[in-house]
């Protein structure tokens, strides 16, 4: 498909000057500004992963669509604020990535993903310094929820030469976190218990990408499969009239244990 034929540019433009038109003529979107933005940006961020998750095309083109309104509405406002515009948003954008990409645009080898994440990393560390901001390991990931970040700074840590050498190391790990909580809980340290849980935890964390698997989506499953099996457990008790709340551990482990068989997982 030539430039001319595609339909994208047409479509982008429409919806740019629409979200301007709102900005301008709405009386909520006057009201926004861009301190304002991070929520919502968040929030649709949020919802186009879990289109994503469910793998429903319909939902993702939606929020994906939804994600965009939002980022263009930011940079409308930034415009209406006198901090940038999006034009140079894109520019910059597009300049960024030709720039990241010397493989590509340039004369640089890069056979493997491997390759291109070290180039990647080295760039970014260049610009970075070049833009008097730090660029070590400790930048990495600051913005992130902490599960993301600690899987992150895994990655990140593996691509500088530190890494553990599979899976089963991962767990060794975790395992060894969990004896220290545990003596650290013996002695009634409970800052100790919570230093040694974050570093189980930072380990965990890592456990899903030796695997081919990542940690915000293992989490992810994870949660769905307990609100399944929590809701069956409501039902079953609901049946028998029974109330979680009087019910003693033993009683709620043996209607867990049913609502397991049930549902058919482990």
């Amino acid at each position: 498909m030539s430039d001319s034929d595609n339909p994208a540019p047409r479509e982008i433009g429409r919806l740019i000057e629409v979200v301007r038109r709102l900005r301008a003529e709405c009386p909520w979107d006057r009201e926004q500004s861009v301190a304002g933005a991070p929520r919502h940006l968040i929030e649709e961020a949020y919802e186009t992963a879990d289109a994503i998750a469910s793998g429903d095309n319909r939902d993702i083109a939606e929020e994906l669509g939804d994600l965009l309104v939002q980022s263009i509405f930011v940079a409308v406002m930034a415009e209406d604020e006198s901090r940038f515009n999006l034009a140079g948003v894109a520019r910059d954008a597009a300049q960024k990535l030709i720039r990241r990409h010397p493989h590509i645009y340039g004369d640089v080898k890069a056979e493997t993903s491997e390759q291109v994440l070290q180039n990647w990393d080295r760039i970014k560390s260049e610009e970075r310094k070049g833009a008097g901001k730090a660029s070590g390991i400790g930048e990495t990931g600051r913005s992130l929820p902490a599960l993301m970040r600690a899987e992150k700074l895994g990655e990140k840590a593996r691509r500088r030469g530190m890494d553990w050498a599979d899976v089963r190391e991962v767990l060794a790990k975790v395992r060894e976190e969990l004896d220290e909580a545990e003596a650290a809980l013996g002695q009634g340290d409970l800052a100790a218990v919570a230093s040694e849980i974050g570093d189980m935890m930072l380990a965990l964390a890592n456990a899903p990408r030796f695997i081919g698997h990542n940690a915000e989506e293992t989490l992810r499953r994870a949660c769905d499969k307990f609100v399944g099996r929590f809701e069956a457990v409501e039902r079953l008790a609901a049946s028998r009239n029974l109330d979680l709340k009087r019910m003693s551990a033993s009683e709620l482990e043996a209607l867990w244990q049913e609502a397991k068989r049930s549902s058919g997982t482990k």
